[in-house]
C-alpha cells in the first residue's frame, strides 16, 4: 500500500482575522501572498471554494474541492466576536454539538472533514489550501482527539500541517 501525504495550508490573513470577526463567504484578502515556492512539484493541489483560499492558492494550479469549504457559521458571518452574547458564545465554545448561529456545528464540521480525509484522497502527495477550522478538524481526526479539543488549537495564516496515512492517519512534525 502506498501512503497518502497531505499538507494543509491555512489561507492568508483576512481583514476578519485582523479585527476579530467571523469571515463572510467571499471575503477577499487584503494582501494576497506570493505563496509557497517550496512546495513539491509532484503534488496534486486542492483549494477550498471561498475567495480567500482561491487567492492564497493563486499560481498553484489547484482544483476547488467542496470538502475543504469553511464551517458554515450561519447568522454569525461577518459578526465581530465582541458583539455576540457572552453566554451564547460560551455554549458554542464548550459544546461541539451546538450551532446557535443556525449553521454547522463543530461536530458536524469535524465529521465532514473526517469523511473527506478518509474517502476523497488517493495515495500520493496532496497540498490543500483551506481554513483554520478545517485544519483543526483534520488534526482532531488524525489524532483521534475529542471534538471538545477543537478550540484549543490556534491556526495562524499560512500555517502548515502535515498529515500522512498508511493504515491510519498520523500528524507529521518537522
Amino acid at each position: 500500500m502506498k501512503p497518502t501525504h497531505l499538507t494543509l495550508i491555512c489561507h492568508a490573513r483576512t481583514e476578519a482575522q485582523r479585527v476579530g470577526r467571523f469571515a463572510m463567504d467571499d471575503e477577499a484578502l487584503r494582501d494576497p501572498p506570493s505563496l509557497l515556492t517550496d512546495l513539491p512539484a509532484t503534488a496534486r493541489y486542492l483549494m477550498a471554494p471561498e475567495l480567500r483560499s482561491r487567492q492564497t492558492a493563486e499560481g498553484l494550479n489547484a482544483t476547488v474541492d467542496e470538502g475543504l469549504r469553511d464551517c458554515d457559521l450561519g447568522s454569525w458571518k461577518g459578526i465581530p466576536l465582541k458583539q455576540l452574547d457572552e453566554n451564547t458564545l460560551r455554549v458554542w465554545l464548550c459544546d461541539p454539538q451546538a450551532s446557535p448561529h443556525g449553521g454547522e456545528s463543530i461536530a458536524m464540521l469535524c465529521e465532514r472533514v473526517a469523511t473527506w480525509m478518509d474517502t476523497a484522497l488517493t495515495p500520493g502527495e496532496w497540498v490543500a489550501i483551506t481554513h483554520p477550522f478545517v485544519i483543526r478538524a483534520a488534526m482532531l481526526h488524525a489524532l483521534g482527539a475529542p471534538f471538545e479539543s477543537f478550540h484549543r488549537i490556534d491556526m495562524p495564516p499560512l500555517a502548515r500541517v502535515c498529515l500522512s496515512y498508511y493504515g491510519q492517519w498520523r500528524l507529521q512534525l518537522g
